[in-house]
């Protein structure tokens, strides 16, 4: 995996678009800081990360990954991994389903079916494509990916509560927005919606 050189102010342009497209935003940034968004240098740790998280609260999800993490000695590989079966990943708190996910994960990887290290070559709706087809990772974990993993700069999770939560309170909604709707509501942001993505994390927070 090619080594990342971080700017010392990576989103600098996206930070003075939406500043300048919505004033509310702006405040939002003010109160909130820096974007902290940074590329992973570990892929297949990400990609676990994002299973686990698949549809429980951020503090649990932080909790379980925290206890599969403490298994694992160094780079997260298929080799390194191996201590990772259903029995130790049960007794982390990972539910079945998701056991299998991330062994299902492991087994691709291993078996070279998916290749990490030139993932990040693909476009988006590539990356997409290519990870879905593991089993367990559907558009929200690979949008996920996008976003945390590879820094993807307009990536917009429409299935996400979190977000869909925050859209809500943010333009003063009666309901979640739909999918076409969110689309609508954050043209203005783009071609940065990852970032406004993680302020709006914020704001959920």
């Amino acid at each position: 995996m090619p080594k990342k050189i971080i700017p010392a102010e990576p989103w600098s342009d996206a930070i003075t678009h939406l500043k300048s497209v919505d004033q509310k935003f702006s405040d939002l940034i003010v109160k909130v800081g820096p974007c902290q968004l940074q590329p992973a240098d570990d892929y297949l740790k990400t990609l676990a990360q994002a299973i686990i998280s698949q549809q429980i609260s951020t503090k649990a999800a932080e909790t379980i990954f925290g206890r599969v993490s403490a298994a694992i000695d160094g780079r997260w590989t298929a080799d390194s991994m191996t201590c990772l079966d259903s029995d130790y990943l049960q007794k982390c708190g990972v539910s079945q389903q998701k056991r299998n996910y991330i062994l299902s994960l492991l087994d691709c990887v291993g078996s070279g079916r998916l290749n990490l290290s030139r993932i990040h070559e693909l476009d988006d709706e590539q990356i997409i494509e290519t990870l879905t087809q593991v089993k367990g990772i559907g558009r929200w974990t690979a949008e996920m990916f996008l976003i945390f993993g590879l820094n993807r700069p307009d990536i917009l999770p429409v299935a996400d509560l979190g977000i869909k939560d925050a859209l809500k309170r943010y333009f003063v909604l009666s309901e979640h927005p739909k999918p076409n709707e969110c689309e609508r509501l954050t043209q203005t942001w783009r071609p940065y919606r990852s970032v406004a993505m993680w302020y709006l994390w914020r704001l959920s927070d």
